[in-house]
């Protein structure tokens, strides 16, 4: 599902009827097992984050509990040649907190971002990847536009100011692996690694992948989220071209939304197999149940209810998950005509008369459309309905929209227990990616 509407097209999809067919179904995306025993369990172990709502785990979930927004003004160079000025963006980084110059060097600010949430994350597990384990572990990370800070000030650099050298480290600053890469060397991780990119689900397409390789035995533990910092005078710029950002604020399934919000940051998560966390006492956080991925195979920005509902019908199906057992979803939701009344129409397909009974919330009304990472911040507030009984609102939510008819969980957060919850993530070319967890 795309983004929203680009220039000249309009938004023909809105809510479907419930009696327009049933359920929709779909051929579950599973690895097949190693071995004659099954599927393997997987669960998560540890969380990372950096985000506009704080730079950890405690921080970002108290931020979601209280409906706090980390959409504020700009602050780069040329912010003022730009027509939008806001998004929610980590004001005062200093990555000399936490990187040496050497690193600084080597180190774009999504692969920053990457690397202070993996920290945290494994931190949380407790593993240590010597030996044995390090051969079966692995990381797959998820990024639209990689080094985008890099290519921005080196373009700066040959175009505006006239150099004809750059630094010799740009292109394994700006590579879209770096942040895959570095985390597999800091954590010893010499199993599988690799970036997924898939515009806005690529978070998501990475989660799902970490998730069926360990499931069919290819690996143990796998770090995986995404990250990503597009918010440089040539990041906001060219997405001010496709028309859909708003210019003061992020209201996903409100009747006066009017675009979505940018926002950076990430989050990484340490996936790992059940009965290998059982065995070492791990804390569980959440169990990844299911997943699914689909193509709308039509148009390269507009979304597709029916894609977008095969993708939710096979996570489920994949999870071995009823639509009555899911209590909660943390919607791909962006603020936009398009977006948000297709997301409507695909979950009120795939979910029948239950539809009604569903909790549903954008978290990017908070913390800001993070592009190829949003969907590892967003898992965050899927693992608090989980665990908490918490549910993050949608805030800047003012005027119902008929056509968004959905429970959404408005301005305020609500207390209320879950066992299983969906994380939506549609992206431009009609790209679908749907995880299902659920509680241990």
């Amino acid at each position: 599902m795309s983004e929203g509407e680009a220039p000249g097209t309009t938004a023909s999809a809105g809510r479907q009827s419930k009696s327009a067919g049933p359920p929709v179904q779909a051929a579950p995306v599973r690895s097949q097992p190693a071995n004659s025993s099954g599927p393997r369990r997987v669960v998560i172990t540890g969380a990372g984050t950096v985000n506009a709502l704080g730079l950890d785990v405690p921080s970002t979930l108290a931020a979601f509990r209280e409906g706090t927004c980390g959409i504020t003004p700009l602050n780069f160079r040329d912010v003022d040649r730009l027509t939008i000025r806001i998004g929610a963006q980590i004001h005062d980084w200093r990555p000399e907190t936490w990187f040496s110059r050497q690193q600084i060097l080597l180190y774009d600010k999504f692969t920053q971002f990457a690397l202070l949430a993996a920290r945290e994350a494994v931190a949380q597990s407790g593993l240590a990847f010597d030996g044995e384990l390090g051969l079966a572990s692995g990381v797959v990370m998820g990024t639209a536009g990689g080094g985008l800070h890099t290519s921005d000030e080196n373009y700066r650099a040959v175009y505006e100011e006239g150099k004809n050298r750059v630094h010799p480290l740009v292109v394994p600053r700006l590579m879209h692996n770096a942040a895959a890469s570095h985390l597999s060397m800091e954590f010893g991780l010499r199993g599988p690694a690799f970036t997924v990119s898939s515009a806005c689900a690529s978070s998501n397409h990475a989660m799902g992948l970490a998730f069926q390789m360990i499931r069919s035995g290819g690996a143990r533990v796998m770090l995986t989220g995404g990250s990503e910092s597009m918010l440089c005078f040539g990041g906001v710029k060219a997405w001010e071209g496709l028309r859909v950002l708003s210019p003061d604020a992020c209201r996903p399934f409100s009747a006066n939304r009017n675009g979505m919000v940018q926002g950076e940051g990430g989050a990484v998560f340490v996936f790992e197999e059940y009965e290998h966390a059982r065995a070492r006492g791990a804390e569980i956080l959440a169990e990844v149940a299911g997943f699914a991925m689909t193509a709308d195979a039509e148009d390269i920005v507009m979304p597709s209810a029916g894609g977008a509902g095969r993708a939710i019908a096979g996570a489920m199906q994949d999870a071995g998950l009823n639509p009555d057992q899911i209590g909660y979803i943390n919607a791909h939701g962006t603020g936009t005509a398009a977006n948000d009344r297709t997301e409507t129409a695909a979950v009120i397909h795939a979910f029948g008369d239950h539809a009604d009974r569903l909790m549903i919330s954008s978290t990017k009304s908070m913390h800001g459309h993070v592009i190829g990472g949003t969907g590892a911040v967003e898992l965050l507030a899927c693992i608090m309905a989980l665990r908490d009984g918490v549910i993050a609102p949608t805030i800047g939510y003012q005027q119902p929209d008929p056509e968004c008819g959905l429970d959404v969980v408005a301005n305020a957060a609500r207390d209320a227990r879950v066992d299983a919850v969906l994380s939506n993530a549609f992206a431009f070319g009609g790209l679908n990616a749907v995880l299902a967890l659920k509680r241990v």
